[in-house]
């Protein structure tokens, strides 16, 4: 990122809602204890989540690609009393941290982790989503999108982070991981189920609502 973008990055930053005090804590426990923490959601991004899940007030939500949860904690947070977010993650090795911080924000009782493969899982929750979060491998987003689309509400909203790829999906010859992301751009624009907005924020973040 550019010194001007990092300056307008933080200066967005001090001038929104601050992450609670655990958000702050489960972010330097992350950049101690795990070896990508560039991975995690981060502050701006993650009130994004609480903001947006704030105002769609969904009964269930899914969430691929846990890591240490900090996105999970911000999504939970905006859940109605009886909302109940469904997480995804593969790394198990990650899981103690995760329970940690969720307990610590008091909503365990609001996150349901699944251990595993997201298309091996996605087939078996038995719910309908309001809204979903996509940051797993990006290799899968299109498989992860067709699941995630047939167990949407009509007038759910499907957020998918990561989708800019350092700005390398704009650049006319493309490596095969940002021909990969391009190409799932190119999938969303083109689905009339949906209506969606990119947002160059972090990394790019696609908001998608499934059409009513």
């Amino acid at each position: 990122m550019q010194r001007s973008l990092r300056n307008i990055y933080q200066y967005c930053i001090q001038h929104s809602t601050a992450p609670s005090e655990v958000l702050h804590e489960l972010d330097r426990e992350t950049h101690l204890k795990t070896l990508a923490p560039q991975m995690m959601t981060g502050p701006l991004q993650g009130q994004l989540l609480r903001f947006i899940s704030l105002w769609v007030k969904p009964k269930f939500a899914l969430e691929i690609g846990t890591f240490t949860g900090y996105g999970s904690i911000c999504i939970a947070e905006g859940l109605p009393e009886d909302g109940i977010l469904h997480t995804i993650e593969p790394n198990r090795e990650l899981a103690y941290i995760f329970h940690q911080y969720v307990a610590k924000a008091g909503l365990s009782e609001r996150i349901q982790l699944h251990t595993g493969r997201a298309e091996v899982l996605i087939p078996h929750l038995d719910c309908r989503f309001d809204l979903a979060m996509i940051d797993g491998g990006k290799q899968d987003y299109s498989q992860h999108y067709d699941l995630v689309i047939e167990k949407m509400n009509p007038g759910g909203v499907i957020l998918v982070d990561n989708v800019l790829w350092d700005g390398k999906v704009a650049l006319e010859k493309k490596d095969k991981d940002t021909l990969l992301i391009h190409q799932f751009n190119e999938k969303i624009q083109a689905d009339s189920r949906v209506e969606n907005l990119l947002l160059p924020l972090r990394d790019g973040v696609m908001i998608i609502r499934v059409k009513v």
